[in-house]
Formats: C-alpha cells, structure tokens, sequence
C-alpha cells in the first residue's frame, strides 16, 4: 500500500532516533559493565533491545507504506563519562524521542494513516516508561547520593 511521503519521512526520523538511542544504551550498557555495575548494565542492555525492537516496527511500516527505510544516518550520539551524565543524556534522547512520536501522531490523525499512529501510539507509551525510569534514577541519585546509588549496583561476581 502506498503510503503519504510525509509519512515516511517522519518515520524515518523516529528511525534515526531509535537507531541513535540503540548505540547509545548499547555503550553506556557496556561501560556499566566494564564498571562493574551489573544490574545496571543488564537493565540499560535491555533498554537497548526495546529501542531494536521499535526500530524493527518502524522499518517494517515503513517498507508496508512503500517507502525506503533509511538506516544509514544517526543523531549526535551522547555518551556520558559519569552514570549522572548518562541518565541525563538518554533522558534528553528520550524526551526528545517522544515530541517526534507525538508530532508523529499527530500527523497520523490528521492524514487519516490509523495503522501508522496505532503503530506510534503503543511505541510512545513505552519511550514514557523509559522517561519515568530515568528520572527515578535521577532522584534516586539526588535522595541517597551516588556512591550509595552505585553500590546497590554492584552485582556479587562468582568465578
């Protein structure tokens, strides 16, 4: 079916940031881990895997409404030297992620692609999830301190 080309363009702009998003949970995941932070890194890898599994909707819609997804262009990717400095970055990714989904939608509703804004409807509630999540780990850090917050991430290593 072919789709709107305004359409496609915006789907491809939440591609670029989900792929974007991608490598930047998939590094922090991994600095987390060579820091020793386990649990943090298991569950910003799996933040990593959600943004995967948004970018693979997003490709395939695209290639439903006809259109060439495009997979070869990120955003600035913002990698953080201190987990403060990481939360902070993927809280902007994410927020800003969201007002794309949110114009995304709009501009579903308003050329009547009901499929498409289904599609970024249920997306969006779970880019919500990752905003609330962040943020609790901001005031987490902010209530007990960051050494506190850095130790209860520390997994026991067995040999």
């Amino acid at each position: 079916m072919k789709g709107n080309d305004r359409i496609i363009e915006h789907l491809n702009m939440l591609l670029r940031d989900e792929l974007t998003a991608i490598n930047q949970y998939f590094v922090h995941a991994e600095m987390c881990e060579n820091w020793g932070y386990e649990k943090l890194h298991k569950l910003i890898e799996k933040r990593s895997i959600d943004e995967m599994r948004h970018a693979e909707k997003l490709i395939s819609r695209i290639l439903y409404l006809e259109g060439q997804p495009f997979v070869s262009e990120l955003n600035q990717i913002n990698i953080g030297s201190v987990m403060e400095d990481q939360f902070r970055n993927d809280l902007e990714a994410e927020v800003h992620g969201i007002a794309n989904y949110n114009e995304g939608i709009r501009l579903s509703a308003e050329l009547s692609d009901n499929g498409t804004k289904e599609l970024l409807d249920s997306i969006i509630v779970q880019e919500e999830k990752h905003v609330d999540w962040l943020e609790a780990q901001l005031t987490l850090i902010e209530q007990v301190g960051i050494q506190n917050y850095l130790s209860a991430q520390i997994a026991v290593q067995k040999e």
